[in-house]
């Protein structure tokens, strides 16, 4: 029984160390690309808070469709229902290529991804280094349309172009009562 002591006491004086995916990879390229897998790792568990985490403060998201463009604030008050339901999206990086400011500052990426509700996908962004490691200044995700169906899909967003132009807005609601 004296040896557990010992061993316990042993442990406490001298921690073990944290685990190496708690560390800071030496490889600027490995410690990028651990930051975007936990990064999407985050959003496939639901983790909201570790999500939006990894963003600078003045971050941007730019989505698939065109009208998405978001700061960080906008970009996690529209996707707070799907963290909230516990299921948010889940994308896993299939390759990677990542680039460096010479000053070893700032990283650049693209990803193809693949995932299950877009199909192949591609994100592509800027992360930038600062005391606390690397944070993702902006990601864009995107859905890679071959080529032999550009005109077809050019097509069909024009169609859908017009056809919401020409749909007259919702009128707006009154405003509450102040109390």
């Amino acid at each position: 029984m004296a040896s557990v002591s010992w061993l316990l006491l042993a442990l406490g004086a001298n921690p073990v160390a944290a685990p190496a995916a708690a560390q800071a990879p030496a490889d600027p390229k490995v410690a990028v690309a651990t930051v975007l897998d936990d990064w999407h790792r985050a959003a496939a568990v639901a983790n909201e808070p570790r999500y939006f985490s990894f963003f600078t403060p003045d971050a941007v998201f730019m989505g698939t469709d065109g009208e998405e463009r978001w700061t960080v604030d906008q970009f996690r008050a529209w996707s707070k229902p799907y963290f909230s339901k516990g299921k948010a999206w889940s994308f896993k990086s299939v390759s990677r290529n990542v680039f460096f400011s010479k000053d070893g500052q700032v990283a650049w990426f693209d990803e193809a991804l693949d995932t299950p509700n877009l199909g192949p996908a591609r994100g592509s962004g800027v992360l930038v280094k600062d005391a606390a490691g690397w944070k993702i200044a902006q990601y864009n995700l995107s859905v890679p349309i071959p080529n032999d169906l550009m005109g077809e899909v050019t097509n069909r967003i024009a169609t859908y172009s017009k056809a919401k132009a020409a749909t007259p807005p919702a009128p707006a609601s009154k405003p509450a009562p102040k109390p």
